[in-house]
């Protein structure tokens, strides 16, 4: 069998023996100092100026869309857009706050949105908000794509959990947002089993972040926030300051367990990175041979933190067969995420307009992946690599 995902972390013994070590010695579990720290490094790492740890990367999709509302920079009502390919935690935060979701087509060649599937969109749907989702470790012409949301005056976020650490344009993916998501469940690039990240270089978005992480209140905030929430509501008394509530908000803090493993599993996200990439490269060299399967397109990405490799078949027929081999061989496989969203039950049932999408409906139903992980061995790789042969 060749799961999804073999192991929980990478270095999984040695991280088990330190996080029991962390357990046995620690006085203090819930959200502090380890949490900090795994901000720190994250942030460092995508060269933003500010990261927000959560509980989950759906979490931190929520949170991004609460955080404009709080702000202003978006209501009830306004129209958002979002990738047609994506997963329902990107997507339920739209419906539950009360915005109305326009979906994006996606092009089946990046699995993602392109410029010229934004503005299609757009010659019949204004939007006020575009939260795209960078698919699978790959991503569209992103960089175009924000300067079509800058001049026609569109906030752009993203939903970077299955990206992270793939480049484009001399930038990491999730930092051509103004805000932006990161996954940390088990099955993702790096796990803590779960958690999740909002990364942002602006300041107003980082704070009102923490606050809507935590409650609503601004225990998380340092000693001049604090100040300036208390003076704006006349909250005198640090009696009272401890229970005040200055916006709307959830309780989607994480544990320090989440901290310190974030912080131990950062060391060895480069290597994991590399070897995620080598992998696909490998195994994406069958597809240029076989004519049955469409060859994916990232001549425009220059680093590539493949997340699992996808399959896309020129007829449904095709990926029946596929699927057949790859079952047959013992490989854990899964459909194109969520697929088309509009076809899933809870999106027919709290939303009445639908748009045609061509490209994320080929993705639905002509498409597939398996893992792509370090752990992979030569020989896992060559069992793949039959799979994806023509006979």
């Amino acid at each position: 069998m060749i799961p999804l995902m073999k192991n929980a972390f990478l270095e999984e013994y040695q991280t088990k023996q330190e996080l029991a070590e962390f357990i046995k010695k620690t006085n203090h579990f819930s959200m502090g100092d380890r949490c900090i720290e795994f901000e720190k490094l994250f942030s460092e790492f995508h060269g933003v100026k500010h990261a927000t740890l959560v509980n989950s990367g759906g979490s931190a999709c929520l949170i991004m869309l609460q955080v404009l509302k709080n702000l202003g920079k978006i209501k009830t009502g306004d129209k958002i857009g979002f990738s047609g390919l994506t997963w329902s935690t990107n997507v339920m935060p739209i419906i539950q706050l009360g915005f109305e979701p326009v979906p994006i087509d996606c092009e089946p060649k990046t699995l993602n949105v392109m410029s010229n599937n934004l503005k299609e969109r757009l010659e019949k749907v204004k939007i006020k908000c575009l939260f795209l989702t960078n698919v699978l470790g790959f991503t569209g012409d992103i960089d175009k794509i924000k300067n079509i949301c800058d001049e026609n005056g569109i906030i752009m976020i993203e939903d970077n959990c299955e990206s992270l650490g793939t480049e484009i344009a001399g930038k990491k993916t999730g930092t051509f947002g103004i805000m932006a998501s990161s996954s940390f469940f088990i099955a993702h690039h790096m796990s803590t089993i779960e958690g999740g990240m909002i990364i942002t270089d602006d300041s107003e978005l980082s704070e009102m972040s923490k606050i809507v992480r935590a409650n609503g209140w601004d225990r998380n905030l340092n000693s001049q926030q604090q100040l300036k929430w208390r003076k704006k509501y006349n909250v005198k008394s640090e009696f009272f300051s401890k229970y005040t509530f200055y916006d709307l908000g959830y309780n989607l803090r994480p544990t320090e367990i989440t901290g310190f493993l974030g912080c131990h599993q950062m060391k060895y996200l480069k290597q994991n990175l590399i070897k995620r990439q080598d992998n696909y490269k490998k195994l994406s060299s069958v597809i240029k041979e076989n004519s049955d399967l469409i060859e994916m397109e990232r001549s425009h990405i220059s680093f590539l933190s493949s997340f699992a490799f996808p399959v896309l078949c020129k007829t449904e027929k095709l990926r029946d067969h596929y699927l057949k081999q790859f079952s047959g061989a013992g490989i854990e496989i899964r459909p194109m995420i969520a697929g088309n969203i509009q076809k899933q039950p809870f999106y027919t049932k709290y939303v009445n307009t639908t748009y045609e999408m061509k490209g994320t409906d080929q993705l639905h139903n002509k498409s597939f992946y398996c893992g792509n992980y370090p752990e992979l061995t030569n020989s896992d790789l060559e069992i793949i690599m039959s799979c994806l042969t023509k006979y």
